[in-house]
């Protein structure tokens, strides 16, 4: 339930921005790092935002996979502790004789 709000949250601002920039016909100048160029507002808008989308879940994928990663290894080690635990059990068996009185 909270991905599919999640989902229609992302959708309603993609609608929105793009509703807006065909609003928008207005050519703008636009600066970026590298380069510079002349973009349509709508264009630039989609663009910008679907970089950031996508940037976005790279890096909580990232986060995820590094999570992942460091579960499975955690896992690993715990089943060859338990394996330690119990051939050492099996061989340290101690037999306590009997005393009589």
């Amino acid at each position: 339930m909270k991905y599919l709000f999640i989902f229609l949250l992302v959708l309603a601002i993609f609608v929105i921005s793009v509703t807006l920039g065909a609003q928008n016909d207005q050519v703008v100048h636009f600066n970026y790092l590298l380069a510079q160029g002349e973009y349509r507002v709508s264009t630039l808008l989609a663009t910008l935002f679907a970089a950031g989308f996508l940037l976005g879940w790279m890096i909580c994928g990232l986060f995820w996979l590094r999570l992942r990663v460091s579960i499975a290894r955690a896992d690993r080690k715990i089943k060859r502790l338990e394996q330690q635990i119990s051939t050492a059990s099996d061989a340290t068996t101690v037999v306590v004789p009997a005393v009589k009185e």
